[in-house]
């Protein structure tokens, strides 16, 4: 465990809300998250971005997969929930569909409530159907007693 997340393991609820995932820059001394507004980023050679895109080594390729931002708040979220790591999507949408993908293979079944989002229902009952995973619905109810 990294002196890092050690501390954030101590620190009590409200403080991980606000501080969690985030190292201070150590020149500018910020206690803000800096927002990068950016799309790209430059590498420094071709065997550099080389063994960034082999995963060799970690660091920033494209906005969309990973941004410095983002980093931190996927860290906030996992300290959050006590858990190691997080992951952030752009909708809810987009979150269910990267679970459905991640844990369905072709032939699996995912059984359902009848009582769906208008999205899920199509992504349960039109999109994954056509890769191949059948997805059955239930008349069952969740209690929340």
């Amino acid at each position: 465990m990294t002196q890092e997340n050690n501390a954030e393991k101590q620190q009590h609820f409200a403080t991980l809300a606000v501080h969690g995932g985030q190292v201070v820059d150590p020149t500018t001394k910020s206690r803000a998250v800096p927002i990068y507004q950016t799309t790209s980023y430059v590498f420094d050679d071709a065997d550099h971005a080389g063994r960034l895109f082999a995963l060799q080594e970690f660091g920033n390729i494209y906005t969309r997969i990973m941004n410095p931002t983002t980093d931190v708040f996927e860290k906030r979220i996992a300290a959050l929930e006590g858990g190691i790591a997080g992951l952030a999507t752009a909708s809810g949408q987009a979150a269910e569909t990267l679970t459905a993908i991640t844990l369905a293979s072709a032939g699996d079944e995912i059984v359902s409530t009848t009582s769906l989002y208008g999205g899920t229902y199509n992504l349960f009952h039109y999109t994954l159907p056509s890769w191949a995973s059948r997805c059955a619905s239930s008349m069952a109810t969740i209690s929340t007693a």
